[in-house]
């Protein structure tokens, strides 16, 4: 009785264990499988998936368990067990004890782009640093895209460590990362260092006083009463009016800025009052991007 007792529990915990896989994680060729059969423990094995997805049963023959969680693998040995009329009330419970060697692909804005080879699943950020880490200009809102499955799952590479090793996700073998290119926001005109900044702050966005700032903030012979903000849009570009003046001194509120927004503050010399946004825009080739 304390044989079956001990054996039960050990059910148990195999079980509790196997409903912690999470189910995005699919068995696949060449996985090293546990297999536990309840009260009929010389029917347990650990065996390896075969290439065809099978796994080759002590007794019961070959069960198709690739493309399926631990737990519709248990499910699937039951029923070949209780089919081939080995065990009258089959429970198996079924764990994956080494996952096969397969790659995860990083790609976009790291350093070093490419296929890197795992076996087990890993944090998100130990995968970005098998990549090298992110570029200066990579968004920091990164997607992995499930193996097997149409799910992404989003993850914010926070600047604060904490909130990174936190919330940091798990990624599965042959599961795909892309980091895309973070957004960029451009002051141009008479600023102290114009050009493009990445929106790569732990907001991942920038607001009108913030660039500017960034920019080291307008010459003597600026006219920041006259400044303007220019929109990208599918119709083409939309100019307005923006009072950076009063918005420095603190008589209008800032203003949050989208993906390759452009403020113009003009010089006090009268001809650049005419510049069109599409001619502000054409300077935008030339600019210099930075990254902070």
């Amino acid at each position: 009785m304390r044989k079956r007792n001990w054996m039960l529990i050990c059910f148990l915990l195999a079980t509790c264990a196997m409903a912690q896989q999470p189910e995005s994680l699919l068995i696949g060729p060449g996985d090293l499988l546990h297999v536990q059969v309840f009260d009929t423990p010389e029917l347990g094995q650990d065996a390896r998936v075969t290439d065809t997805g099978a796994l080759p049963l002590l007794l019961g023959g070959d069960v198709k368990v690739s493309a399926l969680t631990p737990a519709e693998a248990a499910r699937a040995i039951e029923k070949a067990l209780l089919n081939g009329h080995i065990l009258l009330h089959p429970r198996v419970a079924v764990t994956v004890a080494e996952y096969a060697t397969q790659k995860v692909s990083v790609l976009g804005e790291v350093k070093a782009s490419g296929a890197y080879a795992i076996n087990t699943p890993r944090s998100v950020l130990d995968v970005l640093t098998l990549a090298g880490g992110l570029t200066d200009l990579a968004d920091r809102k990164i997607l992995i895209k499930r193996k097997g499955t149409a799910e992404k799952v989003p993850y914010f590479v926070s600047n604060k460590a904490g909130v990174a090793m936190d919330t940091a996700v798990k990624v599965n073998p042959g599961d795909t990362l892309f980091v895309a290119k973070a957004g960029i926001a451009y002051v141009l005109g008479d600023v102290k260092q114009p050009g493009g900044y990445a929106m790569t702050n732990n907001e991942a966005q920038l607001s009108v006083l913030e660039l500017v700032a960034r920019a080291g903030g307008t010459n003597h012979s600026a006219v920041p009463s006259h400044a303007r903000l220019i929109h990208r849009t599918a119709q083409g570009y939309q100019d307005e009016s923006l009072s950076l003046s009063d918005m420095q001194k603190g008589k209008k509120p800032d203003v949050a800025l989208t993906a390759n927004d452009i403020i113009y503050v003009p010089f006090s010399y009268m001809r650049n009052f005419a510049l069109s946004a599409s001619g502000i825009a054409a300077s935008l080739g030339s600019a210099a991007i930075y990254q902070f």
